[in-house]
C-alpha cells in the first residue's frame, strides 16, 4: 500500500520529468507499459501536443526514434530495465545512424527488489546500454529527476547519441509482493 506521502512524491519528480521532456523540446514518446514510469507516461498522454505511442516491445522504440529524428521532431522511449533484452541489437543503429536515443528507465533491482525474474536483467542493464555506445546515467534522489532528464536530452540531442537514464527504485517506489 503506498501512503499518502509517497504517492505526493512520486507525483512531483514525475512532474519534474514530464516538465523536463517538455523544455527540450520532446513532442514524441513512445512507451510500453510500465507501473514505475506510469505518472511519467500518463502525463504525457494527457498532454494534446505530445504524440504518445504505445509499443508492443521495445525493439519498436529504435526505429521510431530514428524516425521522429528524421522528421524534425524530437523522441523518447520509455521502457523497464527487462525490455533492455529487447531492444539492445536495434538501440546500436543510434551510433551508427547518427540519431539521438533517449530512453528513460525504470531500473528494476536497483534497490529492495522483490520480484526475482527482475534480478538478472536489472543487474546487467547498465552494461548493456554502455555495450550498444550508450551513455548511461542514474536517478536516485528524486529531487534530481527532472535535471537529469534535462541533462541527458541535452546530450543526446546534441551529440546524436543515446543515453539511458535509469530511474531507481528509491525514486520510483518498490513493489511490494505478498507471500
Amino acid at each position: 500500500m503506498v501512503s499518502e506521502a509517497e504517492s505526493a512524491a512520486a507525483g512531483s519528480w514525475s512532474r519534474d520529468v514530464y516538465q523536463a521532456l517538455k523544455d527540450q523540446g520532446i513532442s514524441v514518446v513512445g512507451f510500453v507499459p510500465d507501473g514505475g514510469m506510469k505518472e511519467v507516461i500518463d502525463l504525457c498522454l494527457a498532454d494534446p501536443d505530445m504524440r504518445t505511442i504505445p509499443l508492443t516491445n521495445e525493439s519498436e522504440g529504435p526505429g521510431l526514434l530514428a524516425g521522429c529524428w528524421l522528421g524534425g521532431a524530437k523522441g523518447c522511449l520509455i521502457m523497464q530495465s527487462t525490455g533492455v533484452g529487447n531492444v539492445i541489437n536495434n538501440a546500436s543503429m543510434s551510433e551508427v545512424c547518427q540519431f539521438p536515443f533517449l530512453a528513460l528507465v525504470s531500473w528494476r533491482s536497483s534497490w529492495a527488489e522483490g520480484n526475482r525474474w527482475q534480478v538478472p536483467m536489472g543487474q546487467r542493464c547498465r552494461d548493456y546500454f554502455k555495450m550498444a555506445g550508450f551513455q548511461a546515467m542514474t536517478v536516485d534522489s528524486a529531487d534530481d529527476a527532472g535535471a537529469s532528464v534535462a541533462a541527458a536530452a541535452e546530450e543526446a540531442f546534441n551529440t546524436l547519441n543515446g543515453v539511458g537514464v535509469f530511474f531507481s527504485q528509491r525514486v520510483m517506489g518498490v513493489k511490494r509482493f505478498l507471500r
